[in-house]
């Protein structure tokens, strides 16, 4: 297969606008062959009608060492890291975990938790209203779930940028995207604080997230410690660093479309509607990773074992051949079946907890910010370098 490109995430328009480099590979070929920042080959899937069934094929596994032999780094951190990571397992560890963590995210548990999430939100709000103007990324769509999540994990408020910042780093080093070898550093110091963390739970159990999964079952089994410090990581960086590109990437497209934001303000009961839009449109996950277990096809394209495969959720989104006026946005657009949650067993744990926060979050800024808008244009915004998740460096707002 033709390498097409080099290097499509090193290019400077796809940090900008990915969407249009999707568009130009949908039409070019299913199944791309590029390279990853750090120079690992890795293919890419393109379209709706075959990121789907990917998502859901048992062949295109998560664990690398289920797909090749891994190599001794790789191996090393396995064992630190990802073998007790519902993010890098496949069954039946996968499903043992999933099962256990689930107990703490049961849509009528998270539904409890809109009053909380409301208050939270008018507080960001008041702090700021005076001055007529905000960065929307640090002054709102990041303190929102990070408060959120470690209230539920039952961190102090304290430790919350602290949080914020190893979580940072941990998604910047790659690791979500490949076998990073910068990502055992960048995971130490929020290792040890969350066995910490853990023992203290251990030792006086409360009603908080990790006490809840400390004394989880499931057919007699329980999260082992290596397990727990995963897990509670795990749902630390997925629980709020999604939710805050939703905010602002929803919010960014939104104030670009003045007309849909004033309908929105008079319509406020179509806001879960709008949300299920500003997650298939802006996309605050980019691509998920599987790699191929044995020698298979995909869209007719021949794919060898152990190959890197990357499945576009953000290019699915986007693809006409799904959706029509798929590169529109449409607030009005009642469309559930986007892949920014992914599909099949790896579907996200925390889509309940996300929609809640991103609903929340557009209902207030709508009621308390009619005038919300841009503060500079478009083109000076910048974008936060991962390749997984695009989400906005800051977002400067007035009104």
């Amino acid at each position: 297969m033709t390498n097409h490109n080099s290097g499509l995430f090193g290019n400077a328009t796809y940090r900008v606008n990915p969407y249009a480099d999707y568009a130009r590979i949908r039409a070019l070929t299913p199944v791309y062959p590029t390279t990853l920042p750090d120079g690992t080959p890795v293919l890419l899937v393109t379209r709706y009608v075959d990121v789907v069934p990917a998502l859901k094929d048992a062949r295109l596994v998560k664990n690398i060492n289920n797909a090749r032999t891994a190599s001794r780094w790789s191996r090393l951190m396995q064992s630190v890291f990802s073998a007790s990571n519902m993010l890098r397992a496949d069954p039946p560890d996968h499903t043992r975990l999933r099962k256990l963590a689930s107990e703490a995210f049961k849509p009528k548990y998270i539904a409890q938790m809109r009053d909380s999430i409301t208050t939270i939100a008018n507080q960001l709000i008041d702090q700021v209203a005076h001055q007529g103007h905000m960065d929307l990324i640090r002054d709102f769509a990041l303190p929102l779930p990070i408060t959120v999540i470690t209230q539920m994990l039952g961190v102090p408020s304290s430790d919350h940028a602290k949080f914020h910042e190893w979580s940072n780093a941990i998604i910047a080093s790659g690791t979500l995207s490949s076998e990073s070898t910068v990502a055992g550093r960048q995971v130490l110091p929020l290792v040890l604080y969350m066995r910490k963390l853990i023992a203290q739970r251990r030792r006086n159990l409360g009603d908080d997230l990790v006490s809840q999964l400390i004394v989880a079952t499931h057919e007699g089994n329980k999260l082992s410690e290596a397990e727990l410090i995963s897990t509670t990581i795990l749902l630390l960086i997925a629980g709020h660093e999604t939710t805050v590109n939703l905010i602002g990437n929803g919010m960014l497209a939104l104030m670009q479309h003045p007309e849909q934001y004033m309908w929105l303000h008079r319509t406020p009961a179509h806001i879960p509607i709008a949300i299920e839009e500003m997650l298939r449109y802006a996309n605050p996950v980019q691509l998920v990773n599987r790699y191929a277990s044995v020698d298979m096809e995909i869209a007719g394209v021949p794919i060898a074992r152990g190959t890197h495969l990357q499945l576009l959720l953000a290019s699915a989104n986007h693809d006409d051949q799904w959706l029509s006026n798929a590169e529109s946005f449409d607030v009005t657009r009642d469309e559930a079946k986007h892949m920014a949650f992914s599909q099949g067993i790896h579907y996200c744990l925390g889509a309940p907890l996300a929609r809640l926060e991103g609903e929340v979050a557009v209902t207030t800024l709508l009621a308390r910010l009619p005038q919300l808008q841009l503060a500079v244009p478009v083109a000076d915004l910048t974008w936060r370098s991962a390749i997984e998740l695009r989400g906005l460096k800051e977002l400067p707002v007035r009104w």
